[in-house]
């Protein structure tokens, strides 16, 4: 059971506290990775990503265009640091574009 603080807590504190103690956080990091390509690539790349999954340290990408994924596969570290600064933690070591 789920103990009770008798003082008041900020909502972000609560979330974070559930988050760890009910071991979501995995969940959560596949989630933000999701959301921190669509928010980095833009338009012009999420209209040819069909699927972004985040297993362990690395991020899977499948793209409809060639020309694309060989585009992308050209600044890969550049990606990956733009994801892990946006994510604001070391999550991605390895992007695979498929």
């Amino acid at each position: 059971m789920a103990k009770r603080h008798s003082s008041h807590i900020p909502l972000s504190e609560a979330l974070s506290e559930f988050i760890q103690e009910n071991k979501l956080q995995k969940g959560m990091d596949k989630v933000d990775a999701r959301e921190a390509w669509a928010t980095l690539m833009g338009n012009g790349v999420n209209n040819y990503t069909t699927a972004v999954e985040l297993k362990n340290d690395t991020l899977y990408i499948s793209l409809t265009s060639s020309v694309l994924r060989e585009e992308l596969s050209l600044g890969k570290t550049k990606i990956i640091k733009m994801l892990n600064e946006e994510l604001g933690k070391e999550l991605v070591k390895k992007l695979v574009l498929r």
